[in-house]
């Protein structure tokens, strides 16, 4: 008998308990095959010539134990401070009860996207509460389930704005505030290129620029300096000229300030994020847009609606679908897919939990916090930027923007030095009389009696009167944790995750959001760093992009990876520019023909549209595969324009196709460059690589191959 100890069970590989079958649950699935080892039916089912015979060059794969341990000392080395920073992005406090019973909860986090709607009642419920609410606080007809982000939900609503506008001329241009978050005018600009959109960045606050052709306007509302102007005339100006007006808002100021919708605006973009999110270093957060009656069907992205079920009880499903990509392919509203249901849903259930009045006080308390600030800054002598605003105060110091950021820095809060003379201080649900202290000392003003201050928090000609929003009783009726926890249970019960089975409806759901890789999701090292803390106080997600960027380009065949798209979809756009930006790096901007099989996911035809380029779909044979001759003629036809082709691997159908390489040489020899979306990337690993085959340029979707949520 050995004497050796035999492992327990936290140094087991992680692989041990991430994959579920056994070595006698493997044997007999593969007997009922007719293969005797994983080894043969990989042989059987990968084309020889792109099966990898050598092991991936990675560490030695950790026990759960292990990896907890290692993401402890990453984490340990970010730096939380008190960020103050703004810029589209707050601290906020997640309640409890939604940390535990829905961030953590794995019947909410391991479910899949609402595509059926009979195992995904409880989620669609949640994801209306969500439409609900945007739409009453911003006070237009309806809101979708939600956008990938702020920025390029503004830039979603541009290309709306084209759409359905007035004036078509080519010459016609998108007007953007200056007072807009500078990510989001850098995200409308880069959206805006590839489709031969003009933008144009002005100072709209005192009306719109003389002889301007414009098809929309986006304002900022408040705007990133914190200035809140009233834009009724503005808006006026805009919709008598034909332009479709687009107001970037503040969830959380609409519960002060009148909305959106009462000014006139056509659509409403922002972000949920400080609804109960946490800043995560930046996302994943839940975009929104909310638009007027009439434009409906010209919205990008998941819109949840209310019908009958066939014993005639009320029913909720995706509603409008026709917009879609998986539907209209290349003439979709939007590549826009699964968007971000679980962020939504944390979002929809802040609002749930606090009520319209527990809303109102959040924001009142941030509001009250800035004016507090302010008035003390007054009262030191320093001036204050913006008489009119809501959360974000900007003083002037001319000379001294540099030294007060640091004095700030030293007391542990993080300000944002706007240029040499002004700083920008961002309050929020968070903010204490002790930061407002720290930040006062800061600015050399010291001893503030903070109750004797001569406060006037009201926002004068911009609030909301009379317009009652979250009247619906959803919104009345969970106050207490018990009633939110039973709420919670009651919809999750209505809905199939893997905690209760698995969801064999594709890619998307052949894996795990293990709970040991969720777990840190949570660590206050993770999530409550403010993407434009300064980069010292980053460190541990510094180390954390370089190790996973080394082992993705080792998974994948490639020398480098981008981690800036956040969804698949976006991995698909950023991919196609890449591959634009090298045709015209080449003088080869006449090269936009992009070759997408018949049997190709939505999304590739909607992004490449999105990307300046043609479609030409190549043709599948009678087993789903890619007619080879079809492609080879279809790439000697376009063989001078041709940019790329956008192929899936293993295919929709799960196959992998022998005739892949080819593929990628017939492209090759055309001038073109191969796109592989990898969204079954997970039967891959191990086996093969995109960028041994040929591909160009892959994407990696992280709610697939990787283990985040829907």
């Amino acid at each position: 008998m050995s004497n050796q100890p035999n492992p327990s069970a936290a140094s087991l590989p992680f692989e041990s308990r991430h994959l579920g079958p056994r070595e006698s649950d493997q044997a007999k699935m593969l007997a009922s095959l007719g293969y005797s080892s994983l080894d043969e039916l990989s042989d059987a089912a990968l084309p020889g010539a792109i099966r990898e015979s050598s092991l991936l060059n990675l560490p030695a794969a950790s026990s759960e134990a292990e990896t907890l341990a290692e993401l402890r000392e990453i984490a340990s080395q970010n730096q939380v401070l008190t960020s103050m920073l703004g810029l589209g992005y707050s601290a906020t406090i997640t309640p409890a009860v939604i940390v535990r019973n829905i961030l953590e909860n794995p019947a909410w986090y391991t479910a899949y996207t609402p595509y059926q709607p009979e195992i995904s009642q409880g989620r669609l419920e949640a994801l209306l509460n969500f439409q609900t609410m945007v739409a009453d606080l911003t006070g237009m007809a309806l809101a979708n389930a939600s956008m990938l982000d702020e920025a390029t939900a503004a830039a979603e609503a541009m290309t709306l704005a084209r759409r359905v506008a007035r004036s078509k001329s080519n010459d016609a241009v998108f007007l953007v505030d200056a007072d807009c978050h500078p990510q989001t005018i850098e995200v409308v600009r880069t959206r805006a290129v590839p489709l031969g959109l003009n933008v144009e960045v002005a100072d709209l606050s005192s009306g719109l620029p003389e002889g301007v052709d414009a098809f929309g306007i986006l304002l900022a509302y408040p705007g990133s300096s914190g200035r809140i102007v009233d834009w009724t005339d503005v808006i006026a100006s805009a919709k008598d000229q034909g332009a479709v007006v687009t107001v970037d808002a503040d969830l959380l100021a609409l519960t002060l300030l009148a909305s959106p919708g009462s000014l006139g605006a056509d659509v409403v973009v922002g972000v949920a994020q400080r609804f109960g999110v946490p800043l995560g270093f930046g996302g994943p957060h839940a975009g929104y847009m909310a638009v007027r009656e009439g434009l409906q069907r010209s919205m990008p992205g998941r819109l949840v609606g209310v019908s009958v079920d066939a014993d005639g009880d009320r029913a909720y499903r995706l509603a409008l679908q026709t917009r879609e990509q998986h539907i209209r392919r290349e003439k979709a509203t939007s590549n826009i897919c699964t968007a971000q249901a679980l962020l939504a849903i944390i979002a929809s259930m802040y609002g749930v939990y606090h009520g319209p009045e527990g809303l109102t006080s959040i924001a009142l308390h941030a509001h009250r916090s800035a004016s507090s600030l302010a008035e003390a800054l007054r009262s030191g002598g320093i001036e204050i930027k913006h008489g009119d605003f809501f959360d974000t105060v900007q003083a002037v110091v001319p000379g001294r923007a540099k030294a007060v950021v640091a004095a700030a820095l030293e007391l542990g809060i993080n300000l944002r030095q706007v240029d040499d003379d002004v700083v920008a201080i961002a309050c929020d649900e968070t903010t204490t009389h002790a930061h407002l202290d720290a930040v006062a000392k800061a600015f050399g003003i010291s001893e503030v009696d903070w109750s004797a201050l001569n406060l006037n928090p009201a926002l004068d000609g911009t609030s909301r009167i009379e317009e009652p929003f979250m009247t619906h009783p959803v919104f009345h009726e969970h106050r207490s944790e018990t009633a939110m926890l039973r709420y919670i249970r009651k919809l999750s019960d209505r809905d199939l995750a893997l905690d209760r089975s698995m969801i064999p409806l594709g890619s998307c759901t052949m894996k795990l959001n293990a709970t040991t890789e969720m777990l840190p999701i949570t660590w206050p090292e993770f999530a409550h760093i403010h993407p434009f803390a300064p980069q010292d106080q980053a460190r541990g997600y510094s180390e954390l992009f370089e190790k996973l960027g080394h082992a993705l380009a080792e998974i994948t065949g490639f020398p480098a990876v981008s981690f800036q798209p956040n969804a698949g979809s976006q991995g698909e756009y950023t991919g196609l520019l890449t591959i634009r930006d090298y045709h015209l790096n080449n003088g080869d901007a006449h090269r936009t023909i992009c070759l997408i099989p018949s049997s190709a996911h939505g999304t590739n035809p909607a992004s490449a549209v999105m990307a300046g380029m043609d479609v030409v779909v190549v043709a599948c044979d009678d087993d789903g595969n890619i007619d080879l001759d079809d492609l080879r003629a279809k790439a000697q036809e376009h063989s001078d324009n041709l940019a790329a082709i956008m192929v899936t691997y293993p295919s929709t159908h799960g196959v992998f196709e022998e005739g892949i390489m080819e593929v990628c040489a017939v492209i090759h020899r055309h001038g073109g460059q191969v796109y592989m979306d990898g969204a079954n990337m997970n039967a891959q690993v191990g086996l093969t690589r995109p960028g041994d085959m040929g591909a160009d340029v892959c994407h990696l979707n992280l709610h697939k191959t990787l283990c985040i949520p829907h």
